[in-house]
């Protein structure tokens, strides 16, 4: 079953800000007690919204959960539009981005393992997410690649850097490592990646 994460253009602006509100409350609980801390009901109560209303939106928890992934990258993406990488390599403009990635990862531990859980779940809906998160990723890191790279170079470069991203951020939420040892990994696969565009 294929679910949209992203807030829905077609919803009236009520909808929308109800949408919003779900979310938003699943992240606070996230954030405060984990993955076992997203109950629906839960969700329900902070939202103030029906149960079933939730379930219009989102058919699981998991679901649910990757749409709080999405939206936080999607936030992400927006911040590094407005304030693009720094560095004076590519390598330095990457590990800036994923920097960032992983700061916000490191203030928000629960929620972070919370939304891991979700994508690594078998949930179907979970396959779309990761497309999207990778994708995302990949657009977003593509930003420190110089303007001369040939684009189809760049996004395969920016591709595999995000699925590294993710297997680290994945091994990290099993208990291997620090973020500190999450950066050590993609630094490691950015040199090899991307040192050679400068």
């Amino acid at each position: 079953m294929s679910v949209d994460l992203r807030a829905q253009p077609t919803l009236t602006r009520s909808q929308l800000a109800r949408r919003a509100r779900v979310v938003r409350a699943a992240q606070e609980l996230g954030a405060e007690g984990g993955y076992d801390a997203v109950q629906m009901r839960d969700v329900a109560a902070r939202a103030d919204v029906a149960l079933g209303t939730i379930y219009r939106y989102f058919p699981s928890k998991d679901v649910l959960l990757l749409a709080v992934m999405v939206q936080w990258l999607g936030e992400l993406e927006q911040r590094v539009m407005e304030r693009p990488p720094r560095g004076a390599t590519t390598v330095d403009r990457i590990m800036d981005v994923l920097e960032r990635a992983l700061r916000s990862m490191d203030r928000e531990p629960l929620l972070t393992r919370a939304v891991i859980a979700a994508m690594t779940s078998g949930e179907p809906a979970s396959v779309d997410a990761i497309g999207e998160v990778t994708e995302t990723m990949a657009r977003i890191m593509r930003s420190a690649f110089p303007a001369d790279v040939d684009a189809t170079v760049e996004a395969s470069a920016a591709k595999v850097l995000g699925h590294v991203w993710w297997s680290a951020t994945i091994s990290w939420a099993n208990g291997m490592g620090d973020m500190g040892w999450v950066a050590g990994e993609i630094r490691e696969a950015a040199e090899l990646i991307a040192d050679r565009f400068g």
